[in-house]
């Protein structure tokens, strides 16, 4: 049991790691490369709480912000282009994001246990990631929120273009709100079929 929560905590602090990196490479134009991983995070925090119930469950999200926390801090003092990898902004939009989607996951999924094997990993995984699309996205792009950090030019997220380059206008941080939690939503799904081998390998006990 210890060596598989350990081998859980792992996979979290990589997945945040990888993310963290991967968010920093464009995808098209609306999405980068860590949102291909990062919804990972909840395929873990799902196996933890179907194996070790949900206090478990939370201390892998705690080790996972942690983790997060510090790429934010160390991305901070990275300089690019147009300053620092990662501003104020994005990193509070990403830690308040990530804590409180997984935490909310994690008790969506412990009230959803008991039914049907792939109701808790769908409807928790689709409930916090949703959230977590919100939150990241407002608190990191909104012109409603610039007061976070005045000194953190935003305009360039927040001009108006038609929705992913085809739909009604909107700024610019919207489309790629909705691009990244149409990712996310389908990953999801997809996701429900290594949960499902895992679940039936190492828990045979009806999921």
């Amino acid at each position: 049991m210890t060596r598989n929560f350990t081998i859980g905590v792992i996979a979290m602090a990589a997945i945040v790691v990888a993310s963290n990196i991967l968010v920093q490479h464009l995808f098209g134009n609306w999405l980068t490369w860590g949102a291909f991983t990062y919804p990972l995070a909840f395929l873990v925090t799902d196996l933890m709480n179907r194996f070790y119930g949900a206090q478990a469950a939370r201390r892998v999200v705690l080790v996972g912000f942690g983790v997060g926390l510090i790429c934010s801090v160390i991305g901070t003092q990275i300089m690019g282009e147009f300053g620092p990898l990662v501003t104020l902004r994005v990193a509070l939009a990403s830690g308040v994001a990530f804590l409180c989607a997984q935490l909310l996951d994690v008790a969506i999924f412990d009230r959803l246990r008991s039914g049907a094997w792939w109701r808790a990993p769908l409807v928790s995984t689709l409930v916090g990631a949703s959230a977590d699309t919100a939150l990241f996205f407002t608190i990191a792009f909104s012109a409603g929120l610039v007061w976070l950090e005045p000194g953190n030019d935003v305009s360039w997220a927040n001009e108006a273009l038609p929705l992913l380059g085809f739909g009604p206008v909107a700024p610019l941080w919207v489309s790629l709100a909705v691009a990244d939690w149409g990712v996310k939503l389908a990953l999801a799904l997809l996701a429900l079929v290594p949960f499902r081998l895992i679940v039936r390998k190492f828990h045979p006990q009806p999921a």
